[in-house]
This record gives C-alpha cells, structure tokens and sequence, in this order.
C-alpha cells in the first residue's frame, strides 16, 4: 500500500502558498526602481528650460530687473554672497545665480519697514525649508514650478506671499526631440537684452547650522512661435510693470503675469550638442551651427543623382531610349502592315503572292481565322523533326504557339521508378 509523506507534501505547497503573498526584497527594490522612473519621467515632461547662460555680474542684474537706471555700470543695490557666482555660457540646476528681490527692513528711525532691493547669489533648484536637516538636497527636482499649479502645491504655495524673485539671464538652451537624437537650440532677444524670469526663492539649513538659500523658475505653456520646440517655456516678465506687478507681495492677482511671451523679438538659433554636458561652458556654446538635411540620404535622390566616371548622362540616356522606342514602333508597324494584308488577301481569295516587308511569299488561299480549331488542327497534321519552308507564312507564325510539353512518362520512356519496381 502507497503511504503519502506528509513532510514532502508540506515542503512541496509551503512555497507555493507563501509565493502568491509574499514579495521577495528583489522585487520590492525592482518595484521601488520602476516607480521612482515613472515619477522621474514625469518630473522629464513638466520640465523647461534646465540650462541658461548668464555671464552677467549682480550689477547688470540689478540693471535689467530695474533696480537702478545705469545700464549696469554703477550700482547702490545691495549684494549677498556675490562672490560665490561665477559667470557661465551653460548654468545648469546646482549652481550659483545672482537673484534680484525685495525685502523688507525695520527702519528704526521712522519705526516703519521700509522695501530694500537686493541680489543675492542663490542655487538654482529649490529646496523645501522642510527638508529633512540629514537629508541630500537634489536641485534636480524642483529647479521649474508649474505657474498653473502653485498656489496648490505647498512646496511654493507658502513662498507666493513675500518670496517672488526674478532671474536675468542673456538666454536659454532647449531640446528638440528627434526620435532618440536631441538637438538642443539658444533662444535669446535679438538686441541680446537680458531675459527676466519670475521666480521664487526658500532657505534651508542642513544639519550644520549652515543656510543655503535656492530657487526655482516659473514656467507656462509654450507661445505660438516656440510650439514646434517644446510644450513649455519660462515665464518671461517683458516689461517694467510686469516686473513691479510681480515683486509687490500685496498683489495676488498676478495669474496675467504668468503667460508665454509673445514678443517677435524673441529668436533662437541651433548650437551643437555639446551643451548638455556640463564641461562645456563657454563662448562655444551659443556659436550657430548649421544643421544636416535630412534628405541628404534619401534613396530619391541616390536615382536622380548624376552619375559619373564613364556612364552617360541623364541626357544622353534619354536620346537612347527615344531611339530605341522609334526603333521598336517602326518593327511594330511593319508587323501591322503585314498582318492587314494577308487579312485583305483571305477576305479577297486572291491567290498571287504580294511581297511584304517582312516576309517574301505568303499562301494562295488562307481560311477564316478560328484560333483554337487552327491552333489544334496545325497541331496535329505537324510531326516532329520535320522543319518548314521559310517562304511559308500563316496565322501561326503572327500568335505565339505554346512550345509542346514533354513527353509523358507512357510515351516510351522508362521512369526510374518503374525501371526497379519491374525487378
């Protein structure tokens, strides 16, 4: 009598009950990966405008913000941290921007707060005051806000009431998706004024007691003349009543500041690839560079080509072939001809020979044409092996005779099969 082993049948369903609960710590970490990959792509698509040029010292920053009325030359704004910026032709998130804001300071002579400018050199890529203290900040992750969608998000809901800043810059990079290949183009004015973009700005301190302060880029949807490139574009304070309307903190209403900007002034030109690393950062970067057609290697244009090195041209290959068409329309009509006459003869019932210009005799008398009785007829009174005159002209020889097939396996000759299976 067959016994069952408990133990082995306890060993056999245990991993397979606990493989439809449990996940193994593998599969967790895949499934963490995956996610964090889908949020990264997000984050990818919500993003615009992820390198700048600005080679401008806080003074020309102050200038284009409307802080002082110089051009740049002289200033009286105050600067924080001025030191820490070094001017670029490729900035990218984590690196030091002088910012133009405002504050407030106690004035204790006439016990009122009075509204100071300043340019403070800040990072770009903003980094929640509630940040953890231990924690890494990633200037990756939120270096562009949605200005649709900031007063509902609390990492810049909170900053909307006295944090706005703005960031002058002499242009911008952006990428055009092509397939897998990107071609990244400079957008800039074209008197090269600097762009003003409206931004806002938090501090954070690290477990050190250290306070870094960073900032993020407004951006809106794209303009009509931009759209071919990108989805999105930063928002872009045109004037100096956009500019003011921005920094006064008492205004809430500022949703009609953040919308594209419209202006044809604003023009963008190719530049090579090497912007998108980081190395990469100078006068070279906004060079223009002049992009490959893309039919060049079509295969339209491999056939229309010219060819060269002993081959005819296309001209003469055309005289050519008109000759050989001419050629092939004069057999064709002589061919024609005949067959019209010996179908006048066989209607006539003449019996003389007439000479044509393909054939020297033709027969006396020529029956009514039927193609398939003549076909079986002519068919049946030839034998094989015996030729015929060449003087001898009929229907025949004008259709195409079908060639007789080959000899059938009872016509004589022995199969192979049939040679063994005899033995």
């Amino acid at each position: 009598m067959n016994t069952i082993n408990c133990k082995d049948t306890a060993k056999k369903k245990v991993p397979l009950f606990f493989s439809r609960l449990h996940i193994s710590p593998s599969r967790r970490k895949s499934q963490r990966a995956e996610r964090e990959r889908e949020r990264e792509r997000e984050r990818e698509r919500e993003r615009m405008c992820g390198r700048a040029r600005c080679t401008l010292n806080p003074n020309q920053v102050a200038a284009a913000c409307g802080f002082t009325g110089d051009g740049g030359g002289r200033s009286s704004v105050r600067t924080v941290d001025a030191n820490r910026f070094q001017p670029s032709y490729n900035v990218s998130p984590g690196r030091y921007v002088p910012v133009a804001t405002v504050r407030r300071v106690n004035n204790g002579e006439n016990g009122g707060n009075e509204v100071e400018p300043v340019v403070h050199c800040m990072k770009w890529g903003l980094v929640p005051s509630f940040t953890k203290k231990n924690e890494k900040p990633d200037h990756y992750k939120m270096f562009n806000a949605r200005s649709e969608s900031i007063k509902e998000k609390a990492s810049f809901r909170r900053l909307i009431p006295a944090n706005r800043c703005l960031v002058a810059v002499e242009g911008f990079y952006e990428w055009k998706k092509d397939g897998s290949k990107k071609q990244p183009y400079y957008i800039h004015f074209k008197d090269d004024r600097p762009l003003v973009f409206a931004a806002l700005y938090d501090s954070w301190s690290n477990s050190d007691g250290e306070v870094l302060y960073t900032f993020t880029i407004l951006t809106t949807r794209c303009s009509t003349s931009l759209e071919w490139l990108h989805d999105r574009m930063p928002v872009v304070l045109g004037s100096r009543s956009c500019i003011d309307s921005w920094l006064d903190t008492s205004n809430q209403k500022f949703e009609p500041l953040l919308v594209p900007y419209e202006g044809l002034d604003l023009v963008w030109h190719p530049v090579t690839s090497e912007v998108g690393k980081t190395s990469c950062d100078g006068p070279e970067c906004i060079k223009e560079i002049q992009l490959k057609s893309t039919s060049s290697n079509s295969i339209s244009k491999f056939f229309t080509k010219k060819s060269e090195g002993g081959i005819k041209p296309e001209k003469e290959d055309s005289k050519e072939a008109d000759a050989v068409r001419i050629v092939k329309k004069e057999k064709s009509s002589d061919y024609q001809l005949t067959r019209v006459k010996i179908e006048e003869k066989s209607e006539s019932g003449d019996a003389k020979k007439e000479e044509t210009n393909d054939y020297d005799h033709v027969q006396k008398e020529t029956p009514p044409f039927e193609p398939k009785r003549f076909y079986t007829s002519e068919k049946e009174k030839q034998s094989p092996g015996v030729k015929r005159d060449f003087g001898e002209v009929s229907d025949s020889d004008i259709l195409p005779v079908k060639k007789e097939k080959a000899a059938k396996k009872g016509d004589g000759q022995v199969s192979l099969l049939s040679y063994f299976g005899k033995k």
